[in-house]
């Protein structure tokens, strides 16, 4: 599995004009295929008078899902240079969709895939991406009494918490790089004199 991978925070739209054509890049990001699919076919709606509406997306940590289309543009020269700068970038969960007005000049291949390329690298600069590191997630479970001060240190030191809930005792949710796991553990008897119940769980990816 990926330790770390990069998407974009929120979606964000870039223009820029090229030998008179106007390309507009959006950029958003998406946890699945369908979701992707369904910005495309949003931007596609509002932009129906538009010469091409390209796009590419790649969803998985690993990048397992990869699609794009030239929309129209000869093949190769627009959702292929677009998902390349997304990868090039180690972008992943995220889609890019280019809208292009054409405006009466031919830019030829090469100048369509600088194009395209181009419109969403200056997209990726202009909105920034942000950083999932892989972590695990676990639960610690503890007493009334201590839990307040538990949660205080596991902020002040930086911990990953993820949620806090309140029954007979209190169980604080939190998130771990895995090479951090037994430190943590020392960590916690140490924090709370042994008392503090510990659990591993799953995986997921979150900020780092």
């Amino acid at each position: 599995m990926q330790e770390q991978y990069r998407t974009v925070p929120h979606e964000g739209v870039h223009e820029t004009e090229i030998n008179r054509s106007r390309f507009l890049c959006v950029l958003a990001p998406a946890a699945t295929e369908q979701e992707a699919q369904d910005f495309v076919a949003r931007v596609r709606k509002e932009h129906p008078t538009a010469s091409h509406n390209c796009y590419a997306y790649v969803v998985g940590a690993d990048a397992g899902i990869q699609k794009a289309s030239d929309d129209g543009e000869p093949g190769g020269t627009a959702g292929v240079p677009m998902l390349q700068m997304l990868m090039r970038r180690e972008v992943r969960y995220a889609v890019a969709v280019v809208t292009r007005y054409y405006g009466g000049v031919k830019l030829g291949a090469g100048g369509l895939i600088r194009a395209y390329g181009g419109v969403v690298g200056e997209a990726l600069d202009e909105l920034g991406t942000v950083t999932r590191r892989r972590f695990r997630l676990a639960t610690v479970t503890i007493d009334h009494q201590r839990a307040g001060k538990l949660e205080n240190d596991l902020r002040t030191t930086g911990r990953s918490v993820r949620e806090v809930s309140y029954g007979e005792a209190v169980t604080i949710g939190i998130g771990l790089p895995d090479s951090d796991v037994e430190s943590f553990r020392s960590w916690l008897a140490d924090a709370t004199a042994g008392t503090a119940g510990f659990e591993l769980g799953g995986e997921a990816y979150g900020d780092g």
